[in-house]
């Protein structure tokens, strides 16, 4: 008889999780076996130290990009704002619409932006001050 789609899910995901659990058993056993020792303690607390740090360096490095994505789409929207303005004064366009759809964007984009950027000035002056 042929199961139907929601059932093979549903087995995949328990024989996932099922496999996830052994992964994390083994990987639980084997920190707790190179623990047992100085020097694999020390490396392990290196180990640590260093991924953190990485870990840190990368969510940084992630605000400041998608900050400048947001900052970038915001001019984007800017110059559009600017053109519709153009073709509204001049009476080439129907209505105001596109050109506050166009303020909004801008705003709302510029907004994303800063406040990205904000972020990794308040991560790092918390991590000067700790």
């Amino acid at each position: 008889m042929a199961q139907s789609a929601a059932q093979l899910a549903v087995q995949s995901s328990v024989v996932g999780g099922k496999t996830l659990a052994k992964v994390r058993l083994i990987y639980r056993a084997a920190v707790d076996f190179v623990e047992r020792s100085r020097t694999g303690s020390a490396l392990l607390a290196g180990v640590r130290a260093t991924a953190s740090s990485f870990g840190h360096v990368l969510h940084q490095l992630w605000l400041e990009v998608t900050g400048f994505t947001f900052l970038a789409m915001a001019g984007v929207g800017a110059l559009a704002g600017v053109r519709e303005y153009g073709k509204y004064q001049s009476g080439h366009a129907s209505g105001p619409g596109r050109l506050v759809l166009a303020i909004c964007f801008t705003i709302s984009f510029g907004w994303f932006g800063l406040s990205s950027f904000w972020r990794v000035n308040k991560r790092a002056s918390r991590q000067r001050n700790s």
